[in-house]
């Protein structure tokens, strides 16, 4: 078992490699040149992401060279037999990012034997650091933070996202955005997926819904929201899987009604 201090220990290595990361990605922001395709459509790659992930691995493999790593652009690195797995995202939010739209953020989480135990996400553009440790709470800029206490449905601000493989299945997850948007008082699409979890952790959000996603899209945003007080699951309630590529995260008092909206929403034909 892991223990408080090691967790804080990491936490604050995760730390330092988010911060540093964020920095280089202000340094590249509107001088990235053509960000790159990697397959699907909108699937982008720049070299801010490619820069940011580096000063991440330099930092990570520099002080935990036994540690397994699981990285956007690198892909598996380190020992795979280690219990501890850092799932990076050096740019989550990379479309909005070529764009200069000022949503996106670096998101580093540790997994112990495959569950989030330390997640650090740094919003750079609003100067906003999130983290969280097993059993240490949950921040924002230091202090505590904590989930809505929105108990309705009706009365819920939602945020959901959209796959790259949205051109190519009818399980698009547009049927439930438009589903849910007639039962609360808005569903927002920002474009990335770890500040959708860190502001449901800190209650601007009351709950947040996706498929097609990637452990390092939200391993991070998993524990910090769990420390805010909030529930994880997946679309039916069971446990999640960090690697099934779907996910429900709320406050905890709407998930019970925004998992059973979820289920019954056929897809678009």
């Amino acid at each position: 078992m892991t223990s408080s201090s090691q967790l804080s220990g990491f936490l604050e290595i995760a730390t330092e490699a988010a911060l540093a990361a964020g920095e280089v990605l202000l340094d590249y922001l509107g001088n990235i040149g053509t960000a790159t395709q990697k397959g699907r459509p909108g699937d982008l790659v720049t070299v801010a992401d490619k820069a940011s992930e580096a000063v991440v691995l330099e930092i990570l493999q520099r002080h935990f060279p036994n540690h397994s790593i699981l990285a956007e652009e690198s892909g598996k690195l380190g020992l795979a037999e280690s219990q501890y797995l850092w799932a990076i995202d050096p740019l989550d939010g990379t479309t909005n990012y070529a764009h200069q739209y000022p949503f996106f953020a670096v998101s580093i989480g540790l997994l112990v034997d495959g569950i989030p135990e330390v997640g650090v996400i740094f919003d750079p553009f609003a100067q906003e650091l999130f983290r969280a440790a097993r059993g240490l709470g949950a921040t924002k800029n230091r202090r505590p933070i904590q989930v809505s206490t929105t108990n309705k449905l009706s009365e819920s601000l939602l945020v959901s996202g959209f796959a790259y493989d949205r051109h190519e299945t009818a399980d698009n997850n547009y049927a439930e955005f438009c589903h849910l948007t007639h039962l609360t008082q808005g569903v927002r699409r920002s474009g990335s997926a770890a500040l959708d979890l860190a502001h449901v952790a800190c209650g601007r959000l009351d709950g947040y819904w996706e498929r097609g996603i990637a452990p390092w899209d939200i391993s991070a945003g998993v524990i910090l929201l769990q420390e805010a007080g909030g529930k994880v699951t997946a679309y039916d309630q069971s446990p999640l899987s960090i690697e099934s590529g779907r996910i429900l995260a709320t406050n905890g008092l709407i998930h019970h009604n925004l998992s059973q909206e979820l289920i019954k929403v056929a897809a678009l034909s």
